[in-house]
């Protein structure tokens, strides 16, 4: 599905401020698929995605004074949704189960893998996050529209109403903003390479 124009954004924004049901409507039926497709992505369960899904929704819709017009609504949901995510894991990381079975050995493992492949994610997701903080708000706008979204460069060219070489330039230069943070904020730089590949 199609991700709406900034313009219909802003108008079914507008009209959701000031208390508009029908543009609340409205803005859930347009981005709830896209929004539900980047979660599935993210987490790996449909009904998962669906519980973040509304919760994400919640706190945006609660919270429509806060957004800053000067940026996309789509990458504001998507980055409410994405922090609700890493929330979801931080809050569901298994501790002190995983430590227990490991120490038994033997088929101890497997839980032992799992849960440092659960560590690994989420310290993905916060050196993800950093980086996308410090990119200016038209970059982040393109790294969302591609990597999260698919959108193709021609795409994202119409939508920015901006050259494809000019989409290409900002994606690369985000690309390379990102590594650089995500070089000062991990000390193993191995996994920092691994993590823009």
């Amino acid at each position: 599905m199609a991700m709406p124009s900034r313009e219909v954004e802003q108008r079914l924004l507008h009209a959701a401020r000031r208390g508009d049901g029908v543009a609340m409507e409205s803005m859930i039926q347009l981005f709830q698929g896209p929004l539900q497709g980047y979660l599935t992505r993210l987490c790996g369960s449909r009904e998962l995605a669906e519980d973040l899904s509304q919760e994400t929704f919640v706190r945006v819709l609660g919270n429509l004074d806060r957004f800053d017009d000067r940026f996309r609504f789509s990458t504001w949901l998507f980055t409410i949704a994405r922090r609700l995510w890493m929330n979801h894991l931080s809050k569901h990381r298994p501790v002190s189960d995983s430590d227990h079975v490991e120490s038994r050995g033997g088929s101890g493992a497997l839980p032992g893998a799992v849960a440092a492949e659960r560590e690994q994610r989420t310290r993905l997701g916060r050196l993800l996050d950093t980086a996308m903080d410090a990119l200016t708000p038209p970059q982040r706008d393109m790294v969302m529209l591609y990597h999260q979204q698919g959108w193709s460069i021609a795409d994202i060219s119409k939508q920015v109403d901006l050259p494809q070489g000019t989409v290409k330039s900002h994606l690369y230069r985000a690309r390379r903003r990102m590594l650089c943070v995500i070089r000062q904020e991990s000390s193993n730089r191995a996994f920092a390479e691994e993590v823009l590949r």
